[in-house]
């Protein structure tokens, strides 16, 4: 008679101990889920956005997901945002994923996940800009980032295992005290010429590569002029370019439909031209040689981060956990598992 799994708990420092060294690593198992995605072999619904009327600036997100290929897993994360907790001293974002067993469909583990969220977005964008630039014959030297909570710190960390280096370092937040932790956290990490901007204007005038990592909830970045030294941008944040900057740039996403929503800018941009020709292909087409990036225009690449990305790393961290031994079953779990008792 087929068994149910064991249910396990997996906490927020096994997963660190797991992914903390092996950026690139996640960097390649987020390839690869792209690669599955791009081949039709995940399923991806749409992301649940549960929202609150007093509190309109936090949501939580459901993103259910399944994966094929080596990976084979089914399952859901599950991702709060609260800004207000920066000010009470704790992250803005918390979650958990939960895997499911392929055959039984019964939920084997729930594991601790901003650092898997953490982890995949910035995989993701790291593997965007180490191809981009490499397709466009053009390595950035001078990096920006606007917005510095734990997303831009990954950021930062996954770039620099991905093999970039910067020359210059800008920063800039609408927090001067985050910008000089940011900054902190930069020199301590060995980066050595480190200027905090007055504004997100001064930093983009001065960056080959910009990240942004904010949490805004419409465009505050508004002239394509200042775009116009083309350089390559990780839109994580996905909201903070005008339809113009998108229009006139090139476009890359990771997943058409899922972007092209909920009012990210992508989504501004096609309501503003009722078409979505300016959308130049997905991370998919360009590692497939696809598309090709000109040197000539501001490169925007906006992911909308897709849960088969939180599947693949999740996964990752179950099977060492497992591997080492280290699971924490809960005992009797699944309690009632007789039909007629």
């Amino acid at each position: 008679m087929t068994q149910p799994p064991s249910f396990s708990v997996i906490s927020g420092a096994q997963v660190a101990d797991v992914l903390t060294g092996h950026e690139k690593q996640v960097t390649a198992m987020v390839e690869q889920a792209y690669r599955l995605h791009g081949e039709g072999l995940t399923v991806n619904p749409d992301s649940y956005f549960l929202r609150f009327p007093e509190r309109p600036s936090s949501r939580i997100i459901a993103l259910p997901a399944s994966v094929g290929g080596d990976v084979d897993v089914h399952g859901i994360k599950w991702i709060s945002s609260f800004p207000e907790n920066v000010a009470a001293g704790i992250p803005r974002a918390s979650a958990v994923v939960v895997l499911n067993d392929t055959t039984t469909g019964y939920p084997l583990a729930c594991l601790e996940s901003s650092v898997i969220s953490a982890s995949r977005t910035a995989a993701s964008a790291a593997l965007a800009a180490v191809t981009l630039a490499d397709r466009r014959g053009v390595t950035p030297r001078r990096v920006g980032f606007i917005g510095v909570g734990l997303i831009a710190r990954y950021l930062h960390t996954y770039l620099v295992a991905n093999g970039l280096s910067f020359d210059e370092v800008g920063v800039f937040d609408l927090d001067r005290g985050h910008a000089e932790g940011f900054e902190g956290y930069l020199t301590r990490s060995g980066e050595g010429r480190v200027t905090i901007h007055e504004s997100a204007e001064s930093l983009i005038a001065g960056s080959d590569l910009i990240v942004l990592a904010t949490v805004a909830g419409e465009p505050h970045i508004l002239d394509p002029e200042l775009f116009s030294h083309n350089p390559l941008v990780l839109h994580v944040s996905l909201r903070d370019l005008s339809p113009e900057i998108i229009l006139s740039s090139y476009n890359l996403v990771d997943d058409v439909d899922h972007c092209l929503k909920a009012n990210t800018s992508p989504h501004l941009a096609e309501q503003r031209t009722g078409n979505r020709d300016f959308v130049d292909g997905t991370l998919y087409d360009l590692l497939e040689g696809r598309t090709t990036p000109p040197a000539d225009r501001p490169v925007v690449f906006s992911p909308f981060g897709l849960g088969v990305l939180d599947l693949a790393v999740a996964k990752y961290v179950y099977d060492e956990v497992d591997a080492a031994g280290a699971l924490l079953t809960v005992p009797d779990f699944f309690h009632e598992m007789k039909r007629y008792g």
